[in-house]
């Protein structure tokens, strides 16, 4: 493993004024590098074609997106939004530029300034001081002293010395903590979550679950926490809402605000979590809709604003079947809590919004893929039972992010996450152009694991074949497959007297009942297990001739497609060993896991598809080459991920949690016996890897009426230059209400 001479300041003792400092072994995933990549994502183009009420309408959606997207500091850890206030009040006070004099003062050297510059715009970037991808804390690489000295010497400090103080006596001992718990996130033992107190444990989750799915409540707005009175566990299960009071609302049962005993525990359900943030998200959604293009956008920005002023998830999903019937709008967006990769548990959603406009040439190709899907679908290798009644035919567009509030930017996205709705109302597809634009670029001398002959190959297409990729994997990878239910009335959604598994030939016995879910029943490997489903969707169909040509590839380049999408996969299944942790046992990423579990099902399949060495690199350090055998893709490789993938939908379809748990975690285990030390492999992924890029993101303004387009440079004074600007009216408010609501917190994290 590569280890870095790094500082970790030592707890401050009684009575000093500044920390012992000793130099430790830090690993360098802990840190980001001065060299990390940073873009600026253009939207300049699509932005301008936009007609002014559009560009009024993108700008609401905008802000609203910009403050929900606060929200994510308080649900990544205890810290995170004291550190964001401490760094917005020295940027606010003095631009990176103007900063720099004090680093001067403060004894930084240009080199220590520029890593406090990276680990600013690293957490603006990721919304929280733990990386989005991979759920990693990650520190400044620079002393802690040297740190306090900046703080000390800047402008903020000489305006507001006492408020800049307790500021950075709230988060300093955090902010460079690694102590073991805190290095990752995670539930117990395993590592911090703000979406539980900290006395909370996996059975508390899974305990509070039984509770919610008795009440009918969805866990996606929620935070749990946890006391103890009189020896009586008590639970507060906190709801995401502009409104505080917790009386009944409009009837919806849903909503069961008050005090519930539940077995041996009390339950108490409040509205209220970030409702400062809520209410300016709903001011905003309110604003938007007077530019709204159609009825079907006024519905759905109604519905987002009843679920974020009441806390109602009901709401929202009534709001997303607007958002479903809103067929190729020219600003596309959607907005709450979407994602529940963070949540240990795998049943809370973090909130996101984000803004983008249609890029017509692109989308004219995933329109074609959605009118093939029907054609599609039967191919896929599990019994026509298991699929769908009817293939809901999607939007598919390839969009240019104009925002994207969250921790993080994807690739592409399969929305809503409501099972319920996607299996019989419908779903939305989305590329995100500009962002794989920028993101997947490639430089020769920073390929790692390849043969010389691949890395050539590899640059060319992996665009190209990632576009395939991305477009299956999100249309028919989580547009496919059936979930068997019985609902509360005793109505079954298939025929139990014919239905076989056809593993077994024998009838299934297994189903989802009443207000159980796929996330609720699979909970804490759903979000991985799903990914690696349609993971394995996406390298299944690319080999039809068909898919490749409506993305343009015929011949030999659709061959060379073919063989990219299957080497990028293996070699992201190397790769995916850095979000392993060992100590835990534990995966801290869906999408690695799963394509980790991918590149052990394709080793397990033998005959030489798939090679993986470990060998000694030109530098002297360990190395590893990753080969696959273009010659028996379609063979040996096809069968392999043609099995694999019927199991994965059988133990979905039928809520198969005990076969489908054992499944997917023996192939995601990481051991040092067998054929390959993957444990070995992960240092030497680790020695090698290279830091995620992060993105620099426009601001919007009215102006004279009109809305104007900021755009910065793509650096880290760059990025953090946009969240500087991005709540010009009321910066000062926002912090205060961070503040107090992390204040609030306080005493359910020791």
């Amino acid at each position: 493993m590569l280890l870095i001479i790094s500082w970790i300041s030592l707890k401050e003792k009684p009575g000093e004024g500044s920390s012992c400092l000793k130099t430790e072994m830090v690993d360098s995933q802990y840190y980001l590098p001065n060299d990390i990549g940073i873009s600026a994502l253009d939207c300049r183009e699509a932005f301008r074609l936009l007609s002014p009420k559009e560009q009024m309408y993108a700008h609401y959606l905008s802000r609203a997106s910009w403050y929900g997207g606060l929200i994510v500091l308080i649900q990544t850890s205890p810290e995170s939004a004291n550190i964001y206030v401490l760094l917005q009040k020295m940027f606010r006070a003095q631009a990176p530029q103007q900063l720099e004099a004090a680093a001067t003062a403060a004894g930084l050297s240009a080199e220590e300034y520029q890593a406090f510059l990276v680990y600013a715009a690293g957490l603006y970037a990721n919304m929280g001081n733990y990386k989005s991808f991979g759920d990693t804390k990650f520190i400044p690489n620079l002393p802690k002293e040297k740190f306090k000295a900046l703080v000390w010497e800047s402008l903020a400090f000489k305006q507001s010395p006492g408020d800049m103080e307790a500021l950075w006596g709230c988060c300093s001992e955090s902010l460079y903590s690694l102590e073991d718990k805190q290095k990752q996130l995670g539930l117990g033992e395993k590592g911090i979550s703000a979406y539980f107190s900290g006395n909370c444990c996996l059975e508390d989750a899974e305990f509070a679950q039984k509770f919610l799915d008795s009440k009918n409540l969805s866990a996606y707005n929620t935070r749990l926490f946890k006391t103890e009175i009189d020896g009586k566990r008590c639970y507060e299960v906190r709801l995401a809402s502009a409104e505080k009071d917790n009386c009944a609302v409009e009837g919806k049962s849903e909503v069961c605000c008050g005090k519930h005993e539940f077995e041996d525990a009390v339950f108490s359900v409040k509205r209220g979590d970030y409702a400062f943030l809520m209410e300016k998200v709903c001011q905003n959604l309110e604003k938007a809709k007077d530019y709204a293009a159609n009825d079907n956008q006024k519905r759905m920005l109604e519905e987002y604003s009843r679920s974020f002023t009441c806390g109602s998830v009901e709401a929202h999903k009534e709001g997303s079947r607007y958002w479903i019937k809103d067929k190729g709008p020219i600003v596309e967006s959607y907005i709450g809590f979407i994602e529940s990769y963070r949540d240990p548990f795998g049943s809370r959603g973090e909130f996101e919004g984000f803004v983008a406009v249609v890029n017509k040439a692109m989308s004219a190709r995933f329109a074609q893929l959605v009118s093939s899907a029907e054609d599609l679908l039967p191919e896929l290798p599990w019994p026509p039972a298991f699929e769908k009644d009817r293939f809901l035919k999607p939007d598919f567009t390839s969009l240019d992010v104009l925002t994207f509030a969250g921790s993080g930017i994807p690739a592409g996205i399969n929305i809503p996450n409501y099972d319920d709705i996607r299996q019989t109302e419908g779903f939305k597809n989305v590329s995100l152009g500009n962002v794989l634009a920028v993101a997947y670029a490639t430089q020769k001398d920073k390929l790692t694991f390849l043969e010389e002959n691949d890395k050539d190959l590899y640059i060319k297409w992996k665009g190209p074949s990632f576009e395939v990729q991305v477009g299956l994997h999100e249309l028919l990878g989580h547009g496919s497959g059936k979930l068997f239910v019985q609902d509360d009335k005793g109505k079954f959604n298939f025929d139990q007297t014919a239905v076989r598994n056809p593993e077994t030939g024998e009838l299934i016995s297994s189903w989802y009942k009443g207000s159980e879910t796929w996330d609720s029943k699979f909970s804490t490997i759903a979000s991985s297990y799903e990914e690696c489903r349609a993971e394995c969707v996406g390298l299944y169909l690319c080999l039809n001739k068909e898919v490749l040509r409506i993305f343009g590839n015929e011949g030999g380049d659709a061959e060379e497609v073919v063989y990219v999408n299957w080497l990028n996969m293996v070699r992201a299944g190397l790769l995916g060993l850095e979000f392993y942790t060992p100590e835990s046992k534990s995966w801290r990423q869906a999408h690695m896991q799963a394509r980790f579990v991918i590149l052990r099902v394709l080793l397990e399949a033998g005959e030489g598809l798939v090679g993986l060495k470990e060998c000694m690199g030109a530098d002297g350090r360990s190395d590893a080459v990753i080969t696959l055998d273009r010659s028996k893709i379609y063979t040996v490789g096809k069968s392999a991920i043609q099995r694999f993938l019927c199991k994965l939908q059988v133990h979905k379809s039928t809520a198969d949690v005990e076969g489908g748990r054992a499944l997917y975690e023996g192939y995601s285990a990481v051991t040092a016996d067998g054929t390959h030390n993957f444990l070995r492999l992960r240092e030497t992924v680790l020695l090698r890897k290279e830091a995620r890029k992060m993105f620099v993101q426009a601001n919007t303004y009215i102006k004279d009426d009109a809305v104007e387009l900021v755009e910065y440079e793509g650096s880290a004074a760059g990025l953090i230059q946009s969240f500087v600007e991005r709540f010009p009216d009321d910066a000062e408010k926002v912090e205060a209400q961070l503040l107090e609501m992390t204040c609030m917190d306080s005493s359910c994290w020791c």
